[in-house]
């Protein structure tokens, strides 16, 4: 390993790559997309067919409560043997790639990839690591995802952290003609084209230096928040406690060693024009909307309905029924942590109900519109401004509060990584 990065939280990887295969078949969207709409999932399993693809090397979350999910894990896991075996795989050691994102909306996201030492990252409020959670994490949703994880002998990363910095990504954009160009293609279904580059020795040394001096002043000005987790919040906590797991197997001096205290993740650059911050919408199914917008206004006796001072949180019900109702005195910060506290409690008492977590407003209204047993809120657009400083000072924001951009504009697997020996 790279010694330039010593004691950072974030370093060079052996990066696997696919080979003799088309990218564009093998590359798909992160598994926690698209959950109420198997359709999509479909859509991809027909187009990609018999053709090596990450498809085969992870399990969708709509997957994960399935009557075969035990088998279906295992199949994921020996594919993945069965790829290393054959030789699917081309390992770039000790490597840095960066990459640019053309999205569908024509904008460039650019990032860095690397790996993240889960010493440094806890998703637990209040924490005072180097990287933190932004959101809550879903408990329920860490066992499924460690199922995944616990015997998997690859990883393939869809988290992505955030760097408020503009010395450690940006510079690299000027760069390219000097790096070793990796791929160049298009990704399936609207989710635009991704470029990468393999940095050279001295860009490496570049970055670990940029880092070093941003977390100097993390540690003097901001508690030492040095990133903050934007995407992919419950794979990364999977990771974090299939690590803590092999710690209780392993005497602490083999600690430094073991493949699972890293997790291959993206580093992204929070000022980047292309970041954006989308709300993540609520779906509710197997309920009475009306009676579940009546025990809503009973939750809140200062709620009214229609817009006013205080919480407004639009519903649709169906392609005729939609409107809003407004949380006066609301006790919380934000819109989302309202609605979510009636929510959770809501659905405590009522086993047969599910809650969604749906990226995108037009995906949520169509849910609801073609489904009379389910309800869409609509939550507002997030103000980014100070999330930093709101992190490190208020700890995490509530549970599914924001994703970074639309569905099909979220991480694509491609690149890989060895957890097991």
């Amino acid at each position: 390993m790279n010694d330039l990065f010593d004691n950072l939280p974030f370093k060079p990887a052996d990066i696997l790559l696919p080979r003799d295969c088309d990218l564009s078949l093998w590359s798909v969207i992160a598994c926690d997309q698209y959950t109420s709409q198997p359709e999509y999932w479909q859509r991809v399993g027909d187009r990609v067919g018999r053709a090596p693809s990450s498809l085969r090397l992870i399990l969708p979350e709509s997957c994960l409560e399935g009557p075969s999910v035990e088998t279906d894990i295992m199949e994921v896991n020996n594919t993945m043997s069965r790829y290393l075996r054959e030789g699917r795989f081309q390992e770039y050691p000790d490597a840095l790639v960066y990459v640019e994102r053309t999205m569908s909306n024509g904008w460039t996201r650019r990032g860095l990839v690397g790996m993240v030492d889960l010493e440094a990252y806890d998703y637990e409020p209040g924490s005072s690591s180097a990287i933190r959670a932004t959101e809550g994490v879903v408990m329920s949703r860490i066992p499924p995802r460690v199922a995944v994880r616990k015997n998997a002998p690859i990883e393939l990363p869809h988290a992505m952290l955030l760097a408020d910095c503009n010395d450690i990504i940006p510079p690299l954009s000027s760069q390219t003609e000097e790096m070793e160009l990796l791929y160049d293609f298009d990704l399936m279904e609207e989710g635009g084209h991704l470029k990468g580059w393999l940095l050279t020795e001295k860009q490496k040394e570049e970055t670990a230096q940029a880092i070093r001096e941003w977390q100097t002043w993390a540690d003097r000005e901001r508690g030492g928040l040095l990133f903050v987790v934007g995407d992919g919040n419950h794979s990364l906590a999977a990771a974090k406690e299939c690590y803590e797991r092999r710690k209780g197997l392993t005497t602490p001096s083999q600690w430094p060693d073991l493949p699972s205290r890293y997790a291959l993740c993206e580093l992204v650059n929070f000022y980047d024009g292309s970041v954006e911050l989308e709300p993540i919408h609520r779906v509710v199914f197997g309920v009475k909307p009306e009676e579940l917008l009546d025990a809503l206004m009973d939750y809140y006796p200062s709620a009214v309905q229609g817009g006013g001072e205080g919480h407004t949180l639009p519903f649709v019900i169906s392609r005729w029924s939609q409107g809003e109702i407004t949380v006066q005195a609301p006790p919380a910060q934000l819109p989302v942590d309202t609605l979510q506290r009636f929510l959770d409690d809501y659905i405590a008492a009522r086993p047969r109900v599910r809650l969604d977590y749906i990226h995108g407003e037009a995906e949520a209204r169509q849910l609801a519109e073609e489904q009379e047993d389910a309800i869409a809120f609509l939550l507002p657009p997030f103000q980014w401004e100070g999330l930093f400083d709101a992190i490190a000072k208020d700890g995490v924001l509530p549970r599914k509060t924001f994703s970074i951009g639309r569905a099909q504009d979220k991480r694509f697997y491609l690149e890989a990584r060895k957890i097991r020996k």
